[in-house]
């Protein structure tokens, strides 16, 4: 069984020590514990490589006094206080490094912000066995192989599983999400949200049982209570489903960590860290039954569209081509794509290199771009065989001006795009329609 907490669930030591009470009720299980950093311990490292990079080298320092004092105020009581003290003696060698250098590259990223994941690992482990359990700790540096793209590595999985078929046992074994390291052995990092994919790289590794996302939320629901209040929690979902609803925008969680999960048809549980009685929601390989037409809504704030449009291009092969070359060469990935004979529109979520792309593509198509947009996506495996669908999600919407429709290749989801101010009122008019009467099978 792989169990991965979060950072709101190590954030202290009375989170760490619910933790320690809910991997203990599981110990017959000999469970693998992945832990995110303790709270906001990322963007604070960062911070710190920011300012010393930035040539901001005593307030660089102050930051790392207070982050170091932080960690003991929490875990000294364990007995980390050297281990503690041992890393954060390496973290002010390498930011005076970087203050000395000015320059940040992603490899120095990466081995800044591992940082929080190699303290909050070995932390909870000494934690745990203060509490009597016999606990061991794995640096999974040492067991998860990745590409040299550092700040978002690429999981080698040959390689990751040869070494994770040695992986130190106890009762429990904790291991840091998050990191890893290149072939060579330098540290790399799976990207923001990589706790997951931590999770579910060892769960299949191991041919684990089940893979457990111990979070704050009691698991999926049927839209995010941020945007609208009122979802229900979704019990049984299926992969396929969970993945859309990952990728456009359901937080709990990360879109890759179903990867290696269905490749080896483990089930992963998404459970709450702060009220472990309740079931959570179960992902499944299988297709689930439900009377329900859809299973939930998902939502992208801060979207992008971008309108290609050429008459010059009027039945011409290759237009496409040029456009996605285009955003391919400036790695600025597309979520949503609508075409007509002499146009494309088409939805970004990152626009780091957005002048780039539009300069480019303005060589040969007019472009115009819009800002402050938002995705809504209905997702469900029953859409594909219930008729009358579209009829009900746009007389939900007849309020709400939609700027793009696609209905995804998997016909599992349904998405649109409407202005970001018309966010709620889409998502509430949705949840009325298809959420009034529950499946009880499903919906809790």
């Amino acid at each position: 069984m792989i169990m991965k907490f979060g950072g709101t669930s190590v954030e202290s030591s009375s989170a760490i020590e619910r933790v320690a009470g809910i991997v203990r009720a599981r110990l017959e299980h000999r469970p693998i514990v992945v832990v995110s950093a303790m709270g906001k311990t990322t963007n604070k490292l960062l911070a710190i490589a920011a300012d010393a990079v930035a040539g901001r080298r005593a307030e660089a320092m102050t930051q790392v006094a207070a982050l170091r004092q932080f960690h003991l105020d929490e875990a000294s009581q364990w007995g980390a206080a050297d281990a503690i003290a041992e890393h954060f003696a390496e973290l002010a060698e390498l930011a005076g490094g970087l203050a000395a250098l000015r320059e940040m590259t992603p490899r120095s990223v990466d081995a800044i912000s591992a940082f929080g994941e190699r303290l909050s690992s070995l932390i909870v482990t000494r934690a745990f066995q203060h509490m009597g359990m016999n606990a061991v700790h794995a640096d999974s540096r040492r067991y998860i192989v990745t590409d040299s793209r550092h700040t978002q590595a690429a999981p080698l999985y040959g390689p990751t599983y040869e070494r994770l078929a040695a992986l130190p046992r106890g009762e429990v074994t904790v291991m840091g999400g998050f990191i890893a390291s290149t072939e060579e052995g330098v540290t790399s990092t799976l990207g923001r949200g990589g706790s997951d994919f931590t999770a579910a790289i060892v769960g299949a590794g191991v041919n684990a049982s089940e893979i457990q996302i111990w979070t704050d939320v009691d698991g999926m629901l049927t839209c995010d209570p941020r945007i609208a209040p009122g979802g229900h929690r979704v019990k049984t979902i299926s992969f396929a489903e969970a993945a859309e609803l990952a990728y456009f925008g359901a937080k709990v969680l990360h879109p890759a960590t179903v990867v290696p999960a269905i490749e080896k048809n483990i089930p992963v549980l998404i459970l709450n860290s702060r009220r472990p009685e309740v079931e959570g929601t179960r992902i499944v390989a299988e297709n689930v039954a439900c009377d329900n037409a859809a299973k939930s809504i998902a939502c992208k704030r801060d979207i992008t569209i971008v309108n290609v449009g050429s008459t010059r291009m009027l039945m011409a092969h290759g237009f496409l081509r040029r456009i996605f070359e285009v955003f391919d060469r400036h790695e600025t990935p597309v979520d949503m794509v609508t075409t007509s004979e002499v146009s494309v529109s088409l939805t970004i979520d990152n626009t780091a290199r957005l002048d780039e792309v539009t300069a480019e593509l303005r060589a040969f198509a007019h472009v115009e771009v819009e800002s402050g947009q938002a995705i809504v996506c209905l997702v469900g495996d029953n859409m594909r065989y219930t008729p009358g669908v579209a009829k009900r999600i746009f007389g939900a919407l007849e309020a709400v001006n939609i700027r793009m429709i696609s209905q995804g290749a998997s016909r599992l989801n349904v998405s649109f795009v409407v202005a970001e101010r018309d966010l709620a009122k889409a998502v509430e008019s949705l949840h009325r329609e298809f959420f009034t009467e529950l499946d009880p099978r499903v919906f809790d």
